[in-house]
């Protein structure tokens, strides 16, 4: 039960009479190796290094532990103290709501931050598979492709695969400020220290920080705080979704959170093997991937967006092919459409909502049938028409899609007063 004096009760709580501590024995590679702890402390554990710095188990022997610190080991020295903390956790609050936070649960926009109560670990499991509830009722999101086109309901898994310079930020936001949710935490995972600010004040705004929280670990922080920044950004959205509400969690980007747990594991001896990424990627992304989505029991929902950054659109690259397998729908930006100056620019053709058929009515998924073999006409026949090597008659679908494309188009860039009337508007593109 929440009190006024909760946040107190929480840090009197942690305090602890009694530390173990250990002496930094050797440091390399990356890496710090402490004495002293190894019948102590597990796996994940924190360590706080010469009273200055945080670190985390990587490794154990019988006599020493292998640490990653939190930030560059400049300074220490053989002999330097270490403090054994315990395992990784985050305790979060509602007073969190409107707050910017680094992946340790510290404030980062100048104001004090209260903890809460309850401790939750960086890496829990994700609800029961056999307890689990369906994809919920669709959602409106404040765009019209999405709310048509591409359906997003309640608990659904999203990839946002986009190259950089193409708008994805922009329309994470505009899922901030417009996706149905009670809550909004967003992840800015290895984010240049410039765009943190501007995304928080300039994209998102006022109005999309109200609901939200967003924990930011920059470019140039470690790899262990770059990983850390989407698990704590999960445990976050984990907390109120055990409270009943439907939370939205926007990973900027998993590409990044890859890169980072790549680093990790490199320096803890694993070996690079799949185009430079160690084989436990895969559980990396998918374990995380896992965690959202519908809850069970009472507890609420996690609708998530994860952007992948993919270099020369290539799908295939391991990040993206992991995470497509594990989602719920991917939506492919392409840098031709937004170089038109169309936005957002989605590649319909290659966008997939796996809630389709279910979240729409038969009339719906007829008009969205009919949208994309438009599309896909056009998509055969653009060279050809535009060459001049057409000629008007041949064939009815290439007819249809010259006359029909141009309003589909706009269509796709519209906004949304609604699910119900951006399908009558989409009716009215195709007739």
């Amino acid at each position: 039960m929440n009190t006024p004096f909760a946040p107190l009760s929480a840090v009197l709580a942690d305090i602890t009479p009694a530390h173990r501590i250990g002496r930094i024995a050797a440091l390399g590679g990356g890496t710090v190796t402490v004495s002293g702890l190894s019948d102590v402390a597990a796996l994940g554990d924190r360590l706080q290094i010469d009273g200055r710095m945080g670190g985390e188990v990587l490794g154990l022997t019988p006599d020493s532990l292998t640490v990653m610190c939190d930030d560059a080991p400049d300074g220490l020295a053989i002999g330097d103290e270490v403090l054994w903390k315990g395992p990784a956790s985050l305790s979060p609050d509602t007073s969190w709501l409107g707050r910017v936070i680094d992946p340790l649960g510290q404030p980062i926009d100048g104001r004090p931050l209260y903890r809460g109560p309850e401790a939750r670990p960086l890496r829990a499991p994700p609800p029961p598979p056999a307890s689990r509830r369906g994809l919920g009722a669709r959602l409106a999101t404040g765009m019209a492709v999405f709310d048509t086109l591409l359906p997003v309901v309640c608990g659904q898994r999203i990839g946002l695969f986009a190259g950089s310079g193409v708008g994805k930020s922009t329309l994470l936001a505009s899922f901030a400020r417009g996706l149905s949710a009670d809550v909004v935490v967003i992840a800015l995972v290895g984010e240049r220290g410039r765009e943190v600010r501007e995304f928080v004040e300039n994209v998102l705004g006022t109005d999309g920080m109200t609901r939200a929280i967003v924990v930011a670990a920059t470019s140039d922080q470690s790899p262990m705080m770059r990983q850390r920044c989407a698990l704590a950004a999960m445990t976050v959205a984990e907390h109120f979704r055990d409270q009943g509400r439907h939370v939205l969690l926007l990973v900027d980007s998993i590409t990044r959170f890859a890169e980072a747990h790549r680093e990790v594991a490199v320096a803890a001896g694993e070996a690079a093997s799949l185009r430079g990424y160690p084989p436990s990627t895969a559980h990396a992304i998918m374990s995380l991937a896992e965690r959202a989505g519908p809850g069970a029991g009472s507890s609420g929902d996690i609708t998530a967006v994860f952007s992948v950054l993919v270099a020369g659109s290539d799908m295939d690259e391991p990040v993206a092919d992991i995470l497509r397998g594990t989602i719920d729908g991917h939506v492919v930006m392409d840098r031709k459409i937004a170089e038109r100056g169309r936005f957002p620019a989605i590649d319909l053709l290659r966008s997939v909502s796996r809630s389709l058929p279910h979240a729409a009515t038969p009339q719906e998924n007829a008009m969205i049938r009919r949208a994309r073999q438009v599309l896909g006409a056009w998509d055969r026949a653009e060279m050809m028409v535009q060459a001049g090597l057409y000629a008007k008659g041949s064939d009815p679908q290439i007819d249809d899609a010259i006359r029909l494309t141009p309003a589909l188009d706009m269509f796709l860039a519209e906004k949304s007063e609604g699910i119900g009337a951006s399908f009558r508007r989409l009716e009215g593109c195709l007739i």
